[in-house]
């Protein structure tokens, strides 16, 4: 697809995005008056105005208090204490419009590279929400810095207060950037009508799926290595420092780890696997995006394998929390606000590891494929096996693509023209 025809529903989708977010920030203080706490209770309705609080121009009591404080000098003095809350405006402006600069770019490669048409609407609508969900939790760390400032405060633990606020906002965030998923891929199917075109790629199999091994590899070193607590902790403890940059493993964990988990001690083994099992639906879900991201992709470029291997790491966390969620022992104890509490977790890991995956899988994909290519009795892009040929049916091209001839070329890696 052509840049102008999916430069719009990038567009539509970053504004609508970023004006639910802006509206949800705003309802904050309806959320105090009494009638809502009647209704909603008031441990709904302060973990409601806990999750919108990130998203509110209102300050937080913090920056009023902070405000306060530092509004006396040390001879008794006033100051004029409106810098601090000039300060969190500023943030949140940053933070609003950090939003919208970091979906339209991913939405655009996405929609470019996977428009919904020919069967990938599902796949484009998956891969525009979990896009979302970076775009957000990018824009909150990097407005970050104004908000911790606003405080009065920025130079006491700089770091953890980073780390602690980057995953801020997160559940609102899940679905504001549904939404505005749903919105752009809407809008993604007006324009690409006329577009002439879009088959899909013709991949072999057997590349398809060592590739999508590779990255899933990635991103198990994440979630099954780095997110096992004895690492997980020396991870946390082994930089030190002093000053405005100590402790730098709380922002490390917050960045490389997908996930926390430690052996059956003191708990039941059958439980113990239970929670295993949405861990290992993670790998699962990463495997089965990768294999099938190149078939859908009208060309496997290394940006797309990329940002898709970061969307599908998304998604297969969402799965993962949301099975949590189910096999939860305090469903009848605590409400779904309550349960709720914890989606839309792990979105920085998945942004490193889904980037270096995706770029692993890429170049997987182009060694073993050119390979097949160059091979007469290679696997073909449709085939089961080697020399299964145009019989073979795990992964039917376009037509007219050639996805059935036996032999077929590899993906074409090489950047991609601006008419493309």
């Amino acid at each position: 697809m052509e840049y102008r025809r999916a430069a719009i529903p990038a567009l539509v989708g970053g504004l609508l995005l970023t004006a639910l977010l802006w509206w949800a920030g705003a309802s904050t203080q309806a959320l105090r008056l009494p009638g809502t706490i009647d209704v909603l209770g008031g441990m709904t309705a302060a973990q409601l105005e806990h999750w919108l609080t990130p998203w509110s121009y209102d300050p937080p009591p913090s920056v009023r208090i902070g405000a306060e404080t530092f509004g006396v000098g040390e001879d008794g003095a006033a100051i004029d204490n409106s810098r601090y809350l000039s300060l969190y405006t500023t943030g949140m402006q940053i933070r609003f419009v950090a939003v919208l600069l970091f979906f339209v770019p991913g939405a655009l490669l996405l929609v470019r590279r996977l428009p919904p048409v020919n069967g990938r609407v599902p796949a484009t609508l998956l891969a525009v929400w979990a896009w979302g969900l970076v775009a957000g939790t990018l824009a909150v760390a990097v407005s970050a810095p104004w908000l911790i400032a606003a405080n009065g405060r920025g130079s006491y633990r700089f770091l953890p207060q980073l780390a602690g606020m980057a995953s801020a906002g997160r559940q609102i965030l899940v679905l504001a950037a549904f939404v505005a998923a749903v919105v752009a891929v809407l809008a993604a199917r007006v324009t690409a009508k006329g577009a002439g075109p879009l088959p899909r790629a013709a991949v072999p199999v057997a590349a398809a799926r060592l590739a999508a091994t590779v990255g899933t590899g990635v991103i198990a070193v994440s979630l099954v290595v780095l997110s096992y607590q004895p690492v997980a902790a020396a991870l946390q403890t082994a930089f030190t420092g002093t000053g405005l940059f100590a402790e730098p493993g709380d922002l490390l964990r917050q960045w490389l780890l997908l996930g926390s988990w430690a052996g059956p001690a003191g708990t039941p083994v059958g439980d113990w696997f239970l929670y295993r099992v949405a861990d290992a639906l993670v790998l699962a879900v990463v495997w089965w995006s990768l294999r099938w991201l190149p078939v859908l992709l009208t060309r496997t470029t290394v940006p797309a394998m990329a940002a898709g291997a970061v969307c599908a790491t998304v998604l297969g966390l969402l799965v993962s929390q949301l099975t949590q969620m189910v096999v939860s022992d305090g469903g009848m104890r605590w409400g779904l606000v309550q349960l709720s509490a914890g989606i839309g977790g792990g979105v920085p890991a998945a942004l490193t590891f889904g980037l270096l995956a995706g770029t692993a899988a890429a170049v997987t994909l182009r060694v073993a494929g050119g390979r097949a290519g160059a091979d007469p009795g290679a696997t073909g892009p449709g085939a089961t096996g080697p020399g299964a040929g145009a019989s073979g049916a795990d992964v039917p091209g376009a037509p007219g693509s050639g996805a059935d001839a036996p032999g077929g070329p590899g993906p074409d890696l090489r950047p991609a023209s601006p008419k493309d």
